[in-house]
């Protein structure tokens, strides 16, 4: 089916996108306030985070590969960079979702200097995760709806905020991890 017959309907799209920029934040906050369920499994979910890590580092690199295709006007290899960003991003949100609804948080147990270091990182990076989610989601209906003019102007901000987003999402592992 072609793309841009299937996203034909952008005030269907809109309108799905608002709900889910609106519904995943208020998940992910409501998992810090319910206690996980007390559940015996055989996965050992503490290898979930490495995973997460490993799934923002491949967005990153993603991205990046996005941006020079682009710029070499390889358009079937920014699409197909793009797409596999999301598809990545959206595994990593219902993996952290599951993660984070079966285990307790972790805390963050540095002092000193580095404390503030990570508090900094970790809230540009949560703010930045609920506000880029409706960014990207509208980025890809301007591209699969033929709005490329459009496209490129929202994809313009998009870019950055989700490799700060992606990068972070490594660096806030990678902090936290000793923790773990």
């Amino acid at each position: 089916m072609n793309e841009s017959k299937f996203f034909s309907n952008e005030q269907l799209w809109a309108k799905i996108i608002v709900a889910i920029s609106i519904t995943v934040p208020l998940l992910v906050t409501i998992l810090f306030y319910i206690s996980p369920p007390e559940i015996s499994t055989s996965f050992n979910l503490k290898i979930l985070p490495k995973f997460h890590a490993f799934l923002n580092g491949s967005v990153t690199i993603l991205l990046l590969l996005s941006w020079y295709f682009i710029k070499n006007k390889n358009i079937k290899a920014h699409k197909a960079a793009n797409v596999t960003a999301l598809v990545l991003s959206a595994t990593f949100l219902v993996s952290y979702v599951t993660y984070h609804s079966l285990t307790e948080s972790t805390k963050f147990g540095g002092e000193g200097f580095i404390r503030y270091v990570y508090y900094f990182i970790l809230l540009t990076h949560i703010v930045l995760s609920a506000i880029i989610l409706p960014i990207i989601l509208f980025t890809f209906l301007r591209a699969f709806t033929g709005k490329f003019e459009a496209h490129r102007k929202i994809a313009r901000w998009t870019m950055p905020l989700w490799l700060y987003v992606s990068i972070t999402g490594v660096l806030v592992y990678l902090m936290i991890s000793p923790y773990y």
